[in-house]
This record gives structure tokens, C-alpha cells and sequence, in this order.
């Protein structure tokens, strides 16, 4: 049993002790209705000292704590056993002389979800968040981890909710900053999050960071239309693209489009040969863009340092009814989908595609209890997105969220899902205060 309640075999739903106490999780039902209230100082104390004057219950503990602990004198034994008395009051001109950079250096290692939070606290850490030695600091520091993003409107009004899988908590990220436009989750990557959509007659599309809330409206494209988009961060080049794919408008071919934030600009690139696309998504990994394709059948690849598209001849597994490209780590391109053409037979399986012998090789099955438990009806839709060799799946009429870990080959649902709506969107997400709009 690891930190995410995960199981190869169980369907057990566990859920993180911030979620406890306001959540109700049920085996046949493991996304409450509604999204508990986001609580940062009720965590768990997990301190040798933060426990020993709460209430303990177990016999065994007890007796631990009234044996002197083995290789303590005397005097250092009675320290350890004092209670710890919550009104102890800290010395506030010491921690107002604390030096910058440690300051800093002490913030940038805090969960970027409660540094939003704690802007609050003062003027001096409301302005942290665009101070350039913090952001050298939270640059350098590992990254947070994945996330679940899920975002939806609620009467015309953006609602945002992260799904931290370290820490197993939803927090609500208030997202009023962005402009009232019918627009729809793209995708994010390395920070970022994308979104496109209609202001007026006009396409837009905007880029924004929601932990520091700032966002701003591209270019308008060479032949701007409603486009297939996906959006590509280098963290490295503190640099970010958008690939505007070769999508069909009325009997007009479009060519593919490329934005470049350091040149601010969309460039012209070559236009995707005539296929019969099968499916919208879309998978970026290796700096290579692929789609599924009927006619002719395989996939598309555009390689994005040369401009131009390829076709591969990779034959999709038969009786597949839905199928999703999904990137993972390096150079792994994964195939999801259902297989069977009866509700009783269907099965969700995973396959990886070989690039030397260009076919797909399946890794994995999901366990029929969870899939059962996830797609109830054989013609139920569910989405299914991935990063970093994580694959999550969900089902917006179940409500309901699974996660599979293609290296541990470990399944485990998704504790309390802000699923809101029907046309709730979700993505992963990386956290992160440096990633910049520019």
C-alpha cells in the first residue's frame, strides 16, 4: 500500500487525512458531490512532539511514551517528554530579522499551493511571488509533482480545482482573472496552461499561470481559425510553442502554425498531407506531435525542429472502439482504448507502440472490477489523458477518476474528484511560479 492508496488487485478507495474529515468516500461511489473547502492548517502532525500531548488511544503507545527512551540521560529523556503547549508565543522582531535569501530559500521549499495561500500574510509576501530571488530559489528546488487540473464553468463564471497527488488533496484555485470568452481547456505543460475559444466571432487563444494569475492573449494566427492546439513549455529556454495543427476549413486545406513566445510570433510550416483523421487528441513526446489517422491507417508525426509531417504505418489493434494517444516519459507513445464489441467482452488495455518494428504492443489491462466500476454502460464516454508515465482516466456521468502507473503497473483511484459538471475538462499540471506567460 503506497501514499496514494494504490492497488494492483483491491478497488479499496482511500482518501488523505485532510479529505477525512469533510469527504465521505464510498466503494461505489469514490467522488463526493461536492468539493470540500480547501484547508491548509488542519493537516496532519506527524512530530514526535506534536504528538505527545494529544490523545492517545493505543495501549502500545502509551506504554511508550512512559518508558524512558533507549540511549537518553535523564535530563535529555524529561525534555522529550514535555507537552508541547500551543500558546507558546514566538519571538516576532527575531523572525523579522530574517535574512532575504533565507527567507526566500525557506518559501521556495513550501507547497506552491499554500505560498498562494499565505500571500495574504502580509505585503511583504503578497509581493513574493514576482520577486526575482524567490523565483531563482523555486526554480532550483524539485519540482512539486504531478497534478490533476480539472476546470469548468459555473454560470459563465471560470471554476478551477488541482488535484496535488503528492500531498492527496484538492485545492480550489480561484480563476476570475481571465476574460469572460466561450473558451476551452487546450492543455498545460511545464507550468503553463492553455486555452482557446471565441471572443465575439473571433478565435483567441491565451496562455496563463494560475498560481501567479496572470495571463495574456496570443497573436492572432495567419489563418485564424478554430484550430486543434496543443502547447509545448522549455524550461530549459524559459520558452513555450503552440502547434496549430492542419485542420480542415470548409474546402480550404490549412496549413500548420507554430507560435514561438521569444519571437512572439506564428510561423508558416507545411500542410498535413490528405488523411482521414480518426480521432481530435493528439500526443506530443520526444518533440515529435502524433495523431491517429483511418485513411491511410496509422498515425501522422510532425517533427517539430524540421516542420514536416510523416506518416506511420502502425495498424491499431482490432475491435478497438476508442482509442488515445497518450505521451510518457522519453520517447514512449502509448495507445488507449477499449476492446470489444459487446458489453460483456469489452475491455480497457494499454498498448505501447514499438518504434523499430512500428506496431502496438499491449503493456496492460485494466482489472475488470474497475472497469466495471468506472464504465458502467458500454457506450459511457471517458476521457483519458497522461504525463510522465502516468495514465488517468475519467468518467464524467460515474464521477469518478482512475490512475495508473505504467512502471509500477499499480492502479488507484482518484480521492474526492472536483468533477462539477458535465463539461468539466481535466489535464495534468506541474505547479510552478517561474514558469512565465512571456
Amino acid at each position: 500500500m503506497n501514499a496514494l492508496g494504490e492497488s494492483s488487485e483491491s478497488g479499496s478507495i482511500l482518501s488523505s487525512p485532510t479529505l477525512s474529515k469533510s469527504v465521505n468516500l464510498r466503494d461505489d461511489d469514490a467522488f463526493p458531490r461536492q468539493v470540500s473547502p480547501i484547508r491548509i492548517g488542519g493537516s496532519r502532525n506527524t512530530s514526535p512532539l506534536g504528538r505527545v500531548g494529544s490523545r492517545n488511544t493505543s495501549p502500545s503507545r502509551q506504554k511508550a511514551i512512559k518508558t524512558k527512551p533507549r540511549g537518553f540521560d535523564e535530563e535529555t529523556a524529561a525534555t522529550f517528554g514535555k507537552a508541547v503547549h500551543p500558546d507558546v508565543q514566538m519571538e516576532d522582531n527575531i523572525w523579522a530579522m530574517l535574512p532575504e535569501d533565507l527567507l526566500n530559500e525557506i518559501l521556495a521549499r513550501v507547497p506552491p499551493f499554500m505560498i498562494f495561500r499565505l500571500r495574504s500574510v502580509c505585503k511583504r509576501w503578497n509581493s513574493l511571488l514576482q520577486d526575482g530571488s524567490f523565483l531563482k530559489f523555486h526554480s532550483q528546488v524539485p519540482s512539486h509533482g504531478p497534478c490533476i487540473l480539472t476546470f469548468w464553468k459555473n454560470t459563465q463564471t471560470p471554476q478551477c480545482s488541482v488535484f496535488s497527488l503528492p500531498l492527496k488533496t484538492w485545492y480550489r484555485i480561484p480563476f476570475t482573472f481571465l476574460p469572460q470568452w466561450a473558451f476551452w481547456l487546450v492543455g498545460s505543460s511545464g507550468g503553463l496552461v492553455c486555452f482557446s475559444g471565441l471572443d465575439g466571432l473571433t478565435f483567441k487563444t491565451l496562455v496563463c499561470n494560475p498560481l501567479t494569475q496572470t495571463w495574456r492573449t496570443l497573436p492572432g494566427m495567419h489563418y485564424n481559425q478554430q484550430r486543434q492546439l496543443i502547447l509545448v513549455v522549455d524550461r530549459m529556454d524559459r520558452s513555450f510553442k503552440i502547434i496549430a495543427t492542419s485542420d480542415i476549413y470548409g474546402d480550404k486545406s490549412l496549413p500548420t502554425e507554430v507560435y514561438d513566445s521569444k519571437l512572439d510570433r506564428w510561423s508558416l510550416h507545411q500542410i498535413m498531407p490528405a488523411v482521414n483523421l480518426c480521432s481530435s487528441k493528439m500526443a506530443y513526446c520526444d518533440s515529435r506531435l502524433y495523431l491517429e489517422t483511418l485513411s491511410p491507417l496509422g498515425l501522422m508525426m510532425y517533427q517539430l525542429d524540421t516542420g514536416y509531417w510523416e506518416h506511420i504505418p502502425a495498424k491499431f489493434p482490432r475491435s478497438l472502439l476508442d482509442g488515445y494517444l497518450v505521451a510518457g516519459t522519453q520517447k514512449r507513445l502509448f495507445l488507449v482504448g477499449r476492446i470489444g464489441l459487446y458489453s460483456t467482452l469489452q475491455s480497457m488495455r494499454i498498448w505501447e507502440l514499438d518504434h523499430a518494428k512500428i506496431m502496438w504492443v499491449e503493456v496492460s489491462r485494466m482489472p475488470p472490477k474497475y472497469f466495471r466500476a468506472l464504465l458502467r454502460l458500454s457506450a459511457e464516454k471517458f476521457e483519458c489523458f497522461g504525463q510522465d508515465n502516468l495514465i488517468c482516466f475519467t468518467s464524467w456521468n460515474q464521477r469518478k477518476g482512475l490512475l495508473y502507473d505504467v512502471d509500477k503497473k499499480v492502479w488507484s483511484w482518484i480521492a474526492g474528484c472536483a468533477l462539477q459538471s458535465y463539461n468539466s475538462q481535466a489535464c495534468f499540471y506541474e505547479p510552478r511560479f517561474d514558469a512565465s506567460i512571456y
